[in-house]
């Protein structure tokens, strides 16, 4: 990652041999250890609280069961039992205060643990003597509620570490590697090195990024790339290691091991954006720490308005104060965006869409023009039929392929290969030459046949004008010629294929309101003949790779905020001047550093759903914040008692409950993300 552009550095993940390394590793446990410490200490407090209601003064009341539950030294088992709960269940807290003032930024920890503390001093020292009103039931209820809270919100974190964990889990341990006698021996992933060869059984796991030197197969990419259906595998196909193999048993020579894999690649992509820096966690950050201060300044203010000014006692003025302390934790606050960031990170990486950089990609959901490569992002990158022309009866189109695909299979030129791969049995060849710089000739079905150039037409005086092949001249594309016994009997047009998805691309990303736009290095009427058919905007051609990125500045020059997208290799520049740069169909080279996002799969569809992606993230992170600001809001003044004439009066528990279900919409509404971009 660019320091000049993103403003930091770039994180080397410590994954090595196909699994997550050591500090990933100790992360996770740390994580899973807080949750299991949570929920203990969540239990043993609620099981206690049940004496501390029993023995309350104020719920013995409520009962009418005061005569019948009272019995000397009462108070002082009370207590004890909310002292043990204070120190074992407040503890998470209290040991929160101190590191937040140890940092020096005071958080939703320090106004839980000052809202106990206060709560457990004050009734100790009316146990001791002061004349007031305990609230030892309160203080309890409150610690179990915000323990309860604290469980369920660190559970929903844990979420988007469970997607590593997850991908972690793809990889095997151990492979059979294919031994010189021929003989297959089953060896840790870890001792493999490339050039080794490796034998994968049906229904296995792939143990290694590979190329398959023998055997056929199907396999399941969809945990890594998204890709849904099985990739059919054969000799010279690439497998990518923690996918699963198909029914076939293949041998793979061994091409990446390790932190070079692909999949170690995605783990280090994810964690890579789990750490990088979120601008709208910035947002997030900065207003819990305002609403502490605010919290704290309205407690204290609360508590001298009761005390002072109105005359109420110490025990109700303290429990407003304890009240507002509570209800102002900015739990629902802290979790707004990081629990959208864990989702998203996690949606995206499962659907083969990489996110590197947090920042860029909310800057996603603002892009106004989006910049395609064409070669190899909207088109194949490779020769392909795009129309046939007859030009005498007695043959049609399919015949007239047939004969130029028997031909051209004896080609290495790349348009033959396109013509050879538009049908799927040629019939034999027989007499088969080649007529150099014009063509290629050859017998087929008894029949003489010649596929060749306008050149050798003109050489050999036979005539050629006709509206359509102009037209495909026009267009750019590249025309030959069969003949059949001596006869011209048509012309095959050929052109850099246009992938299926790219006009689908285009056009939903046109519905976001974004302009598409064409970078090629190709000529102007290839240029535009692909514009047309997609529904280009706008296209720039004969644009040389070191140019690129100008022409992605001459776009920005127009105040407009512009993604790029391009494959990565020669689009590298271009990729790093564009405000997003996303680099599509890498493959199995994940490690695309000018790139912001990374699309695994070659489709142009994948840059819209990160758009997409991009603008439902925001809108859940806009909601969270809203939520939990326009909530605290509304309900500090509640808490200090502005409606207190009217009857209505919050507890310090009825404040917790609220603001545990305030934590719980954020979270519930962070994970419907899944459900909305499913």
């Amino acid at each position: 990652m660019q320091p000049g552009k993103h403003g930091m550095e770039s994180h080397t993940p410590a994954v090595g041999k196909g699994h997550v390394g050591m500090a990933g590793h100790n992360h996770h446990d740390h994580h899973v250890h807080m949750v299991a410490d949570f929920r203990k200490r969540f239990w043993i407090s609620l099981i206690s609280t049940v004496p501390i209601l029993i023995l309350s003064p104020v719920i013995q009341a409520f009962w009418g069961l005061k005569e019948a539950l009272e019995f000397p030294g009462d108070a002082y088992v009370l207590w004890i039992l909310s002292t043990a709960i204070f120190f074992y269940g407040g503890w998470p807290f209290l040991k929160g205060l101190f590191d937040e003032l140890g940092k020096k930024q005071p958080g939703m920890m320090t106004l839980i643990a000052i809202a106990i503390t206060t709560a457990y001093v004050y009734s100790s020292v009316v146990v001791f003597g002061l004349s007031g009103m305990v609230f030892f039931w309160e203080l309890a209820t409150l610690i179990d509620i915000m323990l309860l809270g604290h469980w369920i919100e660190m559970k929903s974190v844990m979420g988007a570490s469970r997607a590593l964990e997850e991908l972690a889990k793809l990889m095997p341990s151990d492979a059979h590697k294919v031994m010189p006698d021929g003989s297959t021996e089953d060896v840790p992933i870890e001792d493999l090195e490339p050039g080794d060869k490796v034998l994968i059984k049906p229904g296995e796991k792939i143990p290694v990024d590979g190329v398959v030197v023998e055997g056929e197969s199907s396999a399941n990419e969809a945990m890594l790339t998204g890709e849904s259906k099985p990739m059919d595998k054969k000799a010279g196909s690439k497998v990518i290691g923690g996918s699963i193999n198909g029914d076939g048993s293949i041998t793979v020579e061994v091409q990446k091991t390790g932190k070079d894999s692909f999949l170690s690649q995605i783990i280090g992509l994810v964690e890579e954006a789990q750490q990088s820096k979120s601008r709208s966690q910035d947002l997030a950050n900065r207003a819990a720490q305002w609403l502490t201060i605010i919290a704290l300044s309205g407690g204290a203010i609360t508590l001298f308005i009761w005390l002072a000014i109105i005359n109420k006692d110490l025990a109700f003025s303290l429990e407003r104060t304890v009240t507002v302390m509570v209800i102002a934790c900015p739990h629902a606050l802290g979790l707004a965006v990081p629990l959208v960031v864990a989702v998203s990170t996690a949606l995206s990486a499962k659907n083969g869409l990489l996110i590197r950089d947090r920042a860029s990609f909310e800057r996603g959901r603002n892009i106004q023009a989006i910049i395609f490569d064409k070669t190899g992002t909207l088109t194949k990158g490779e020769f392909g039929v795009t129309d046939t022309t007859i030009f005498s009866p007695g043959i049609n189109e399919k015949e007239l392929l047939t004969y130029a695909a028997s031909i051209e299979m004896h080609s290495e030129h790349p348009i033959a290969k396109g013509i050879a791969a538009s049908v799927e049995k040629p019939p034999r060849v027989e007499d088969f030459k080649a007529i150099p710089g014009k063509g290629a000739q050859g017998k087929v079905k008894g029949k003489e046949v010649k596929v060749v150039s306008l050149g050798f037409l003109r050489e050999n005086n036979i005539p050629m004008k006709d509206e359509r092949i102009e037209k495909f001249n026009s267009q750019g594309k590249t025309v030959v010629f069969v003949m059949v016994d001596g006869e011209l009997k048509g012309a095959i047009a050929l052109a850099d294929i246009i992938r299926n998805e790219s006009k689908e691309a285009i056009s939903r990303i046109k519905e976001m309101g974004i302009s598409c736009m064409m970078l090629t290095g190709d000529n102007k009427l290839v240029a535009k003949w692909v514009s047309e058919e997609i529904g280009l905007d706008e296209y720039f051609a004969e644009v040389l790779p070191k140019d690129k990125a100008d022409k992605v500045k001459e776009v920005q020059s127009r105040g407009l905020i512009v993604a790029m997208t391009g494959d990565g290799v020669n689009d590298a520049p271009a990729l790093a001047q564009a405000d997003v740069g996303i680099a599509i169909g890498a493959g199995t080279d994940v490690a695309v550093e000018t790139a912001d996002i990374i699309l695994v799969r070659n489709n142009p569809l994948d840059a819209v759903a990160i758009l997409d992606l991009a603008r439902a993230t925001y809108r859940k992170m806009v909601q969270n914040l809203a939520w939990a600001t326009g909530y605290n809001a509304f309900a500090i003044p509640l808490a200090a008692g502005v409606l207190y004439k009217h009857g209505v009066l919050l507890s310090p528990a009825m404040g917790a409950v609220l603001m545990s279900l305030s934590t719980v919409i954020v979270a519930l509404n962070a994970n419907f993300l899944r459900v909305t971009k499913r």
